[in-house]
């Protein structure tokens, strides 16, 4: 193993030692003596099984393992339209090895894509909190015996892992259900976003390249958070290997799923492969995913979503663990927006089996982790095919193009393109993958916001024609629930392209499709914190510093100490932001995940 990994897998099982063992306790206790549907009452059993017909006989036997579906199916996100038809399909495949099926419940599934730079997008960082209480209320019947989690996209998977691994004595298997097929490319679709911004293209044009980019079922094909939610499950071994990106509606797609759920029903506790989730989420799966996420340049939102979910399962993992794994980690993939190609293109040129061999290979994956096949994470280096009408897998080659896909030797650079900042301003995260090394370090002016929708309007008023670095407070999880600023990249992207010197620093979020304009993102402490991003004033020089890891205002020490925080805009209302209130105020900081309901249990 590296020895930088392991490392940093010791320091976090030392930091998680005293939590980790209260969570396995709690895992064992509910194993023996949790609700289980041996010790259910008959008039419980009754309410459980009076829904089903077919499998009631077999349910009442209590022969077989009965498998909670819990899903995240809607058909307004794409990505979770391709789970209408799973759960009846699954019951059938369940019966196949003498097991059961019902559909435990359901979770919200709200859309990045859609509530993007409109009041809906406040409630997408709280929505995992969500999903996570409601998969939790999906699982508390007592009648599964093992769960299947139909989730992909960016708050999901998180949100039902955070929910299930508060249930980890259950074996459970996460199911995907892959891209859709690639349509305009992604670099395509940002020139007619920056165009539209720079009022050189009109609203049909805009619609019309966006519903070529985006026209099917299936994620979206560029690599932000829904993708790598897929990879972060590949390395963590929570998938059928091979799984994450295998396009919807394909035999092999279906063929994954079905092996899924016959291999859900062989690592249940009564026979002799018992592998519940909470032993396969442990301190080296954790690195695993975080290791993932840096060697392919995945999605700001996990710095975020890994501390999360690692916390439900007694984990605690820190920003430092990411920067110290960063120097350590090259990055391997380029996949837009860390370069042209999107995730198909990966996946042909040999996907995350090709990403785990060469990581594995290297000593930067923990290969020995307890997955959901076997014990080894060497299973994850092969590739899912069909031979004779059956699924089977076999070595990856090598790759099959070497713009997107490298050996570690042959990386794209030698680390892996995440930093950390610190300074007089906070702590942030920057992901500059994307981002030509030249914009690694911005000295500018600060423009001073406290809502995006403002910078959008200063840009068309033609105010921010000037180096600078535009900062939008009031964006942090106590504030307004966190929300993406994806909007803002086409604007800033056309400033960046007039040869203006522009950097973002915000208590807010990015899309995890943030690319080429530096971002110090995630500010902490926030702003309604007492955090001193709240300082700062319009025409303040600020030093965003990617290459020594340093987040500055330049103003004189003694005036910059006694400076008052600005003040606080008023609580926002209306599309249901008000019902949230309990989240923000329960909710800790970026770092830890920010998380109110983790926060509230102590976790």
């Amino acid at each position: 193993m590296n020895p930088e990994v392991l490392a940093v897998t010791d320091r976090i099982i030392e930091r998680s030692r005293e939590r980790r063992s209260a969570y396995l306790a709690l895992i064992e206790r509910e194993r023996e003596t949790g609700a289980r549907r041996p010790q259910l009452g008959c008039a419980n059993l009754a309410h459980a099984y009076a829904g089903t017909e077919e499998d009631r006989d077999t349910l009442r036997a209590g022969s077989g393992m009965n498998i909670g579906i819990v899903t995240a199916y809607n058909d307004m996100l794409s990505a979770h339209a391709v789970y209408y038809r799973y759960p009846e399909l699954m019951k059938v495949w369940a019966r196949e090895v003498g097991a059961t099926a019902q559909v435990a419940g359901a979770t919200p599934a709200m859309c990045d894509g859609v509530t993007q730079g409109y009041a809906g997008m406040e409630l997408s960082l709280f929505s995992r909190d969500t999903i996570a209480l409601a998969t939790a209320v999906a699982l508390s019947h007592g009648t599964f015996e093992g769960a299947a989690l139909l989730g992909i996209c960016d708050k999901i998977v998180p949100g039902l892992l955070m929910g299930a691994l508060r249930f980890g004595h259950l074996p459970m298997v996460l199911i995907p259900g892959g891209p859709m097929p690639s349509g305009l490319p992604n670099k395509a679709k940002a020139a007619v976003r920056e165009a539209y911004a720079e009022g050189k293209a009109g609203r049909e044009e805009l619609l019309d390249a966006e519903i070529q980019a985006y026209h099917g079922k299936g994620t979206c094909t560029f690599y932000g958070t829904a993708n790598t939610n897929q990879m972060m499950m590949e390395v963590m071994g929570l998938h059928m290997p091979g799984a994450a990106f295998v396009n919807p509606g394909t035999k092999l797609r279906q063929e994954l799923t079905r092996a899924a759920v016959h291999r859900l029903a062989g690592i249940g506790w009564r026979g002799d492969d018992y592998r519940p989730l909470g032993h396969c989420v442990d301190e080296r799966a954790i690195v695993n995913a975080a290791v993932g996420l840096l060697a392919t340049g995945g999605s700001t939102n996990h710095l975020l979503h890994v501390p999360a979910i690692a916390r439900a399962a007694g984990i605690v993992i820190d920003w430092e663990d990411f920067d110290r794994l960063s120097r350590a980690v090259p990055l391997i993939a380029r996949v837009y927006p860390n370069g042209a190609a999107d995730v198909n293109a990966f996946e042909a040129a040999g996907g995350m089996p090709f990403v785990v061999r060469e990581l594995l290979a290297a000593g930067l994956l923990h290969g020995d982790i307890t997955t959901v096949s076997g014990d080894s994470l060497a299973v994850y280096a092969e590739k899912p095919v069909i031979v004779d009408e059956a699924l089977s897998w076999q070595p990856v080659g090598d790759s099959g193009d070497t713009t997107i896909l490298r050996p570690v030797g042959e990386a794209f650079s030698p680390d892996g393109g995440m930093r950390i900042l610190a300074g007089n301003i906070g702590r942030a995260c920057i992901k500059v993958s994307a981002v030509d090394r030249d914009r690694w370090v911005i000295e500018a002016p600060a423009r001073v916001f406290h809502d995006q929708l403002d910078v959008l309007e200063a840009f068309k008023r033609g105010e921010l024609e000037q180096d600078m670095v535009v900062v939008v407070r009031f964006q942090g999880p106590r504030a307004n629930g966190m929300p993406e600023l994806h909007k803002l990249t086409p604007p800033l992207g056309v400033l960046q392209n007039r040869g203006f010197k522009v950097a973002l620093v915000t208590d807010g979020r990015m899309s995890g499709a943030s690319g080429k304009v530096p971002c110090a993102i995630h500010c902490s402490p926030e702003a309604l914190g007492q955090g001193a991003i709240g300082k700062i004033r319009d025409g303040d020089i600020i030093r965003v510093d990617a290459l020594n890891g340093t987040l500055d205002a330049l103003v004189d020490p003694a005036e910059w100490l006694a400076r008052p925080l600005c003040d606080a805009p008023g609580a926002a209302s209306g599309t249901g932001r008000e019902l949230f209130a309990m989240f923000r105020g329960l909710a800790d900081e970026a770092e830890k995940g920010a998380s109110g309901m983790l926060a509230a249990a102590g976790l």
